[in-house]
């Protein structure tokens, strides 16, 4: 049985953390805990308007985590100097709007192959493995080769989001078509967004597949199953 890699993403402990400007939650810590329990890599999103995830979690991040570091990105200069600076295992590209409560779709890498041709090639001079978060669409994997990426993180959404049998296997079948394609190509192929415990059986028999990255539904979880033992801690301290 094949061995798929677990990609934790933490940007949704630093949302906790922002939301009253504190000190913790701190995805620092959750990215030791994350790694503790066995995942294979911390993947974090740095967006231009800082909502969550800060330039000094990165940094932190890059000094402690022991196995991959995936840092999510918009393809901008900004963007491409702090990924230098930083050098993680891994840059993610994105497509990122400053009203969107999360990413909504793949990058159109069709339509910015010009901009991130030379962005690319300036993180793979560093040894920095690139991928690109695009929808499971030929024309999108085609772009992704000519780019010479790594690899490619297929866009779940549609998947996860519907809860319609039809639908479901229809963009299942996208999903899997997309996964031959990507594979023909050599590209690594990584699934994410919107993936939680009662769908993820189903991605994992896509062919291929080698990593999900996966943040809000274990986050999530992480609060409702851990808070039980919080309750009785904060009574252990009023005692």
């Amino acid at each position: 049985m094949k061995r798929i890699e677990l990609g934790v993403n933490i940007d949704h402990v630093a949302t906790l953390r922002e939301v009253r400007k504190a000190s913790y939650p701190d995805p620092v810590f959750a990215a030791f805990l994350a790694e503790q329990a066995g995942a294979d890599q911390i993947t974090v999103h740095l967006r231009e308007d800082r909502r969550h995830i800060q330039e000094r979690d990165v940094l932190l991040l890059k000094q402690t985590v022991q196995t991959r570091l995936n840092l999510e990105m918009a393809a901008t200069k900004e963007m491409l100097t702090l990924a230098t600076e930083y050098a993680p295992s891994t840059v993610t590209f994105v497509p990122e709007r400053r009203e969107e409560l999360t990413t909504e779709g793949g990058l159109n890498a069709v339509h910015q192959l010009t901009l991130l041709a030379p962005i690319v090639q300036a993180l793979k001079k560093k040894k920095i493995s690139v991928m690109l978060f695009i929808d499971p669409d030929s024309t999108q994997i085609n772009a992704a080769k000519q780019l010479s990426v790594d690899g490619v993180e297929f866009h779940t959404g549609k998947f996860s989001l519907t809860d319609s049998a039809d639908k479901i296997n229809q963009e299942y079948k996208r999903l899997h078509d997309a996964a031959l394609l990507a594979h023909q190509l050599n590209l690594r192929i990584a699934a994410g967004h919107g993936l939680h415990y009662s769908n993820i059986h189903h991605i994992v028999d896509l062919p291929h597949l080698a990593e999900v990255n996966i943040g809000h539904a274990i986050i999530a979880r992480a609060v409702t199953t851990g808070i039980g033992l919080a309750v009785k801690e904060m009574i252990e301290c009023l005692r």
